[in-house]
């Protein structure tokens, strides 16, 4: 059987990508892979603890920033977020997907913190782009990574927000993405301090995540990769050490504004597992790990669950229907080519950093290839 090294120079051997960090553990034992550069130009070789953008691998994390205001009795799963986000008391909905941001009917009942972990809050994207209410999203400002300095300050964003309508009555359909930056806000607005501050406090400090935040200070700069699109000519830089996570962002996003490294993940990761600092109560990890979806609510997402469920933040493999899929992984991906799992049944941890980002939701080779080596190795 080919070991983690092979699987991933397969790919940095080619020019895929300039390299990549990958970890596989299981209790105590933890293979790990660093192959390739953290830029195009060779200037130094990838490390264990070279840092990435996560984007998306962000996701599980603000959701277990929620459940432990959940936890600490100030927040209720099934509390409206109104309370908390009054811009969001009353909101109106588009009266079909299609149709324009001005033809809209009523909201049927508030949205929960419920709806807006299992990403069914009415915000959000479904398969169709080009829907009017989803391309407000965009003409709104309200996405940020890979570029986070341009966007407003998260009382202006959740402003901004409820200027939108909502796709789908609350509960009915499975929207990606808003729901964790909707989180993101809430959570500041309940603690009373910004989401990194509570992230630092409550999250990485007791797990160790020394590396882990909404931006790179300088003196880690030097571990911090260069961020690639593939080109015609190659790959084409996004973004460089020195720029746009080198200072705090005006709005620190839980859907996709993370700096890690495998090492910090892992730690997370193996919290998700009820292992290490006992962060999370069991009842928790469990509703955070647990398929909330519909059957319904999962077809209607070819983009991008590819018939996966969904818990608190992240997926949940229902079926082994591929290669890498394994029943209860939860976990999700990052645009910025990372991806970071759990799996409940075997106590497995998988987080695979890169620096390439990806051109849709499917999944990249390098990352389809990583996971079928986790299954069975």
């Amino acid at each position: 059987m080919a070991k983690l090294r092979e699987v991933l120079e397969a790919h940095v051997g080619e020019g895929a990508v300039p390299g990549a960090v990958g970890l596989v553990a299981r209790g105590g034992q933890v293979e790990v892979a660093v192959v390739g550069d953290v830029d195009v130009e060779g200037s130094a070789g990838m490390a264990r603890d070279s840092i990435f953008r996560i984007a998306s691998a962000s996701k599980p994390v603000v959701a277990a920033a929620v459940m432990l205001l959940v936890q600490d009795g100030v927040l209720g799963l099934d509390e409206p977020v109104s309370r908390w986000l009054p811009e969001l008391a009353e909101p109106v909905v588009v009266r079909t997907p299609a149709s324009a941001v001005d033809d809209v009917v009523a909201v049927e009942r508030p949205v929960t913190v419920f709806d807006v972990l299992t990403f069914r809050c009415g915000y959000g994207f479904p398969d169709d782009f080009s829907l009017p209410a989803v391309q407000m999203l965009f003409s709104e400002s309200l996405q940020g990574p890979p570029e986070p300095q341009g966007m407003p300050g998260p009382d202006e964003w959740i402003a901004k927000l409820a200027r939108v309508p909502m796709l789908s009555q609350p509960g009915d359909k499975w929207l990606y993405n808003t729901g964790s930056d909707i989180a993101s806000v809430l959570v500041s607005r309940v603690a009373g301090v910004s989401l990194g501050e509570f992230l630092a406090e409550r999250v990485f400090a007791p797990l160790g995540m020394v590396d882990t935040g909404f931006f790179v200070p300088e003196e880690k700069l030097s571990r911090f990769t260069s961020y690639y699109q593939p080109g015609e000519n190659g790959l084409e830089l996004l973004d460089r050490p020195d720029g746009q996570w080198k200072v705090p962002p005006p709005f620190e996003s839980g859907a996709g504004g993370l700096v890690s490294t495998a090492d910090d993940w892992l730690a997370f990761g193996r919290m998700l597992l009820g292992e290490g600092p006992a962060l999370l109560t069991e009842e928790s990890l469990r509703l955070m790990t647990s398929d909330h979806l519909t059957a319904a609510q999962r077809e209607a997402s070819t983009l991008f669950l590819e018939g996966q469920g969904w818990g608190f933040g992240g997926s949940v493999d229902v079926a082994a229907t591929d290669p890498w899929t394994v029943p209860g992984r939860y976990g999700w991906v990052g645009g910025t080519g990372t991806a970071a799992h759990v799996v409940p049944s075997t106590g497995a941890v998988t987080v695979l950093m890169s620096q390439l980002a990806m051109t849709g939701p499917t999944p990249p080779t390098l990352m389809r290839d990583f996971w079928t080596y986790a299954a069975t190795a």
